[in-house]
């Protein structure tokens, strides 16, 4: 059993003549430890399918499991329970403190303060983005805002993760080492799954998948569990 599964997922939009087919008969896995990076022009809808997997919208058709649990069926409960959602930016109010923002989550969990101060201070290490501890979250770069995010997610110890465009508006630099963040948490056994916009993020993912009309294309499950189907073109014709 794979910790993330989709089963002939679809996702529509309104009804009859302005029905919009967002996704058709996907069915992927992920595992534990796996980062699969999903690319998509805009409007493909790979956010959408992002959102699936972290039980924020329920499929029109199919099933998206996690831990061999349906995601529909929990309410969006899953969310801080074993899976972390990363939006691309943190997005706190002015004055708000990034600690204080990190501690917040989780105190409304019924976490105790020593706790979460200790596991807010850990994340923000693990991310590195210690420094921006005391740092207003309005005056964060786009490079610490998604290292913030990231961590803001770790401090629920989540099984997956799943982030949307971590590289976008960074400049090469930040985007390496945010990549190469992501390798080493996938490297520590959480299972992540991000949807991208430009093919320079695949660096360091397990599998490279592709988004397009509705259909995801690529290689939809670990090795070990089904043969290599390779792309049928690069995208970005790399």
């Amino acid at each position: 059993m794979s910790l993330l599964e989709f089963e002939r997922v679809g996702k529509r939009y309104g009804r009859g003549p302005r029905e919009q087919v967002v996704l058709s008969e996907i069915s992927f896995e992920l595992e534990a430890g796996e980062l699969a990076a999903i690319w998509g022009r805009r409007g493909s809808g790979r956010s959408t399918l992002l959102r699936l997997a972290a039980g924020l919208e329920a499929p029109s058709t199919g099933v998206v499991r996690f831990a061999g649990h349906d995601l529909a069926g929990r309410g969006g409960e899953a969310l801080g329970e074993g899976i972390g959602f990363c939006r691309p930016s943190l997005r706190g109010g002015e004055g708000d403190v990034v600690s204080e923002e990190l501690l917040i989550g989780q105190l409304a969990r019924g976490i105790s303060s020593r706790t979460a101060r200790k596991r807010t201070f850990a994340a923000l290490e693990r991310t590195g983005a210690q420094g921006c501890a005391a740092s207003g979250t309005a005056d964060l770069d786009t490079g610490e805002a998604v290292r913030v995010a990231i961590a803001r997610a770790l401090t629920l110890g989540p099984r997956l993760l799943a982030i949307d465009e971590p590289t976008k508006g960074v400049d090469p630099i930040e985007r390496d080492e945010i990549l190469s963040l992501l390798r080493s948490l996938a490297d520590d056994g959480l299972a992540i799954l991000t949807c991208i916009g430009e093919t320079t993020a695949f660096a360091g993912a397990d599998r490279a998948l592709s988004l397009s009309e509705g259909e995801l294309r690529g290689r939809l499950a670990p090795a070990e569990l089904a043969p290599v189907i390779p792309l049928r073109a690069r995208v970005g014709g790399e």
